[in-house]
């Protein structure tokens, strides 16, 4: 395995990165707006499991982790990536239309330079390849709710649907076009099924993502933490997905479920405790009271 640098500042990062993606006086609502079901997933206690999900689905695309292995700076700045992808998130979520589409336009001029070939499948590849786009979109959608239905706020069925349609926009800002993106949660199913073919664990996926499950650099309280969240994530992967990697199953009890719930509540009291994010929350807190009000 190749060096990787440690995570110490994991948290810090992140929470000062969400907190500059949520403007403080905003000139319109985004496109989304606080009345939206993104807006109430975005906050969801189990956020944090689903985030490492999606980069364990994410990566079992060859040719989606080939371009990150080859062309990010993953190792030298794995924290720096993570914030980076905190802040873009928020962002589109929260930020102004403005703001939203000015950090996608950067997104897909990144990509544009990313290209190359996949050594182990031989196949060229393009980031900007919405198939690509469009497989990292739905890792990330189909991760958030599954992670809500185990360890947050379980959505209703027409809650889940809202959700994937509401999150089109998202998938169509970075490059993927509207008639490609599912819009319900048996869409985003098949859509999965049917990419599962293309999927397998490469050298690169299984190295990036063991980094991830155990980073370095961690104090002992977070690290602790980390490893619930880990076994949250782990547990929650498809069978298919975990037998890729070769994960030994993590029993998924009710009282494994509560102790993950507890590490996420105390992480998220120490995100809370970071400078700009008790603030974010508030101005989001305060746009959701005044739209159920009006």
């Amino acid at each position: 395995m190749d060096v990787y640098a440690d995570a110490a500042g994991l948290v810090e990062r992140s929470a000062a990165a969400f907190a500059d993606g949520v403007p403080e006086h905003p000139a319109d609502d985004g496109f989304f707006g606080p009345s939206s079901v993104t807006w109430r997933a975005s906050g969801d206690l189990s956020a944090p499991v689903g985030g490492l999900r999606a980069l364990l689905m994410q990566a079992l695309h060859p040719l989606a982790m080939a371009g990150v292995d080859q062309h990010s700076d993953w190792r030298e700045d794995p924290v720096g990536r993570l914030a980076a992808t905190s802040r873009y998130l928020a962002t589109v979520s929260f930020g102004e239309q403005a703001a939203a589409e000015k950090a996608a336009a950067r997104v897909r001029r990144i990509h544009q330079r990313v290209t190359g070939t996949d050594h182990v499948t031989g196949r060229d590849y393009s980031a900007s390849d919405p198939a690509l786009l469009l497989w990292v979109h739905a890792a990330l959608i189909d991760s958030a709710l599954v992670a809500r239905e185990l360890f947050g706020s379980p959505p209703d069925d027409r809650e889940a649907d809202a959700y994937v349609a509401e999150m089109v926009v998202a998938a169509e800002l970075v490059g993927v076009p509207r008639e490609l993106v599912p819009v319900s949660v048996a869409q985003l199913a098949a859509y999965l099924d049917s990419v599962r073919p293309e999927l397998a664990c490469t050298p690169a996926a299984a190295e990036s993502m063991a980094y991830l499950l155990d980073p370095p650099g961690l104090d002992e309280d977070l690290a602790g933490i980390w490893r619930d969240i880990r076994d949250g994530a782990v547990a929650s992967l498809p069978e298919w997905a975990a037998g890729m990697y070769g994960y030994d199953p993590v029993p998924l009890t009710e009282e494994r479920r509560t102790e993950i719930r507890q590490a996420l509540g105390v992480l998220d009291a120490v995100y809370l405790g970071e400078p700009g994010v008790l603030e974010a929350r508030q101005r989001v807190a305060g746009r959701v009271r005044a739209a159920r009000l009006s």
